[in-house]
């Protein structure tokens, strides 16, 4: 297990670390689904997983969840970027519109989550999905409490 002191570190750090350590001794809901972090600036988080047969819907495509965790997690993170040590936040709120299917048989999804606002007591972001041939599969918005 790791003895790195999270509480120490920014927003940024923290997911700057998480980008290059890829921890996996840390149960988590990336880890669970498999996500990378690709790109980690302030303000802006691009986070990507491969899809799978478990990820599937009684149709056989990628189940919503899967882009709304997806989205929920971009835009969370994109928000911790901008917080400082020892700050948290939640979400409050996540409108996801889906636009069309994924399929479950590798694909790459890439979700891209960028804050519009950080304020003292809340922020909001924005997110969109994307498949490998760059068409979108689902956008969102939140907004966060920081506390």
């Amino acid at each position: 297990m790791t003895t790195t002191d999270f509480a120490a570190m920014t927003g940024l750090e923290l997911m700057r670390w998480v980008q290059t350590e890829r921890p996996t001794d840390i149960p988590s809901i990336g880890r669970l689904l498999g996500m990378r972090f690709d790109e980690v600036d302030h303000g802006r988080i691009v986070i990507s997983l491969d899809t799978r047969p478990d990820f599937a819907n009684p149709l056989g495509t990628v189940h919503g969840g899967i882009a709304a965790t997806l989205l929920d997690s971009a835009m969370g993170c994109a928000v911790h970027t901008t917080l400082p040590a020892g700050t948290g936040y939640t979400t409050l709120e996540l409108k996801v519109n889906y636009i069309r299917a994924a399929r479950t048989d590798g694909q790459t999804l890439t979700a891209t989550g960028t804050v519009i606002h950080a304020g003292r007591r809340t922020a909001t972001a924005e997110g969109k999905v994307h498949d490998e041939q760059g068409k979108l599969i689902a956008h969102a918005t939140t907004t966060c409490m920081i506390f």
